[in-house]
């Protein structure tokens, strides 16, 4: 074979999706030292040049936790099924963080990385997911001092700690659901980056971080399961305090995340060929 031939038998063309097409998980491992390459560097720009570097995972949710007690634990006397309400706040603080944090930045990794989009071919379902699991180095940090806390308030993790594993998985399915959908529209529509902040504080009181989703009446925790996040927080609480178990709740928030994730997968893979034509 001569070398035109060979150059020839060399060229790789790739072409726009057709369709509504499921993920590719084969090309997505392909690219895994890309995934890995893109959350570390997620993770060292968010303590790059600060003082207190990797503090501020635990500043966050401690400081929140403190204001919460105060205004809703002492003033307003919200219930919190027998638990300490610094121990119960901080308990729903850390899930409801990752959470945040997630869906914030995979909503807006489209649109951050611009000039990476235009110049290099990937699947762009890494960038989404790399903002996704990048702060999980926050939670696991702020998880010591939960277990401190637990500990000091008198409370000893049991068997039923296993489950956070389950439940973390379950949130991250949910945070990469949505920021998959928000990134997706926020290439086209730039005003998706100005509601995120609303709707990250309308979730925060919306799901059971501040009170007990038993306040609601029993024949509303399937329809409160809606909000995955519910069943999450109570999850959390559950396998590390040993309050109710979630039950119905958990299974609602389980269907909810997967119908999010699924159909975001989806919708991103809809509009992905126009991603570096309009971003």
């Amino acid at each position: 074979m001569n070398d035109a031939g060979a150059a020839a038998a060399q060229v790789t063309v790739i072409r726009p999706p057709k369709g509504w097409i499921p993920i590719n998980l084969r090309e997505l491992w392909a690219y895994r030292e890309l995934l890995y390459f893109l959350t570390w560097r997620d993770i060292k720009i968010r303590y790059k040049q600060t003082v207190l570097g990797f503090a501020w995972a635990v500043l966050q949710p401690l400081f929140m936790m403190v204001v919460f007690s105060l205004f809703f634990g002492t003033l307003a006397k919200l219930p919190s099924e027998g638990i300490p309400y610094p121990l119960f706040s901080f308990a729903a603080l850390l899930p409801w963080t990752l959470f945040a944090s997630g869906m914030t930045r995979s909503s807006n990794s489209l649109v951050a990385d611009a000039n990476l989009i235009q110049k290099v071919y990937f699947p762009r379902l890494i960038m989404p997911l790399a903002s996704v699991l990048a702060p999980l180095v926050d939670f696991l940090i702020a998880f010591v001092v939960l277990i401190a806390m637990m500990f000091y308030f008198g409370y000893t993790p049991g068997v039923t700690m296993l489950w956070l594993l389950p439940f973390i998985l379950l949130e991250l399915v949910f945070a990469l659901g949505v920021g998959l959908w928000l990134s997706a529209i926020n290439v086209q529509y730039r005003d998706v980056g100005y509601t995120i902040p609303f709707l990250v504080q309308l979730g925060l009181f919306v799901s059971p971080v501040v009170y007990p989703a038993t306040m609601l009446p029993e024949r509303f925790q399937a329809v409160y399961g809606l909000n995955p996040m519910a069943g999450v927080i109570e999850g959390f609480r559950w396998a590390l305090l040993g309050t109710e178990p979630p039950g119905y709740l958990i299974a609602a928030s389980t269907g909810i995340a997967v119908l999010i994730l699924v159909t975001g997968i989806f919708y991103f893979r809809r509009r992905e060929r126009a991603f570096a034509d309009v971003v």
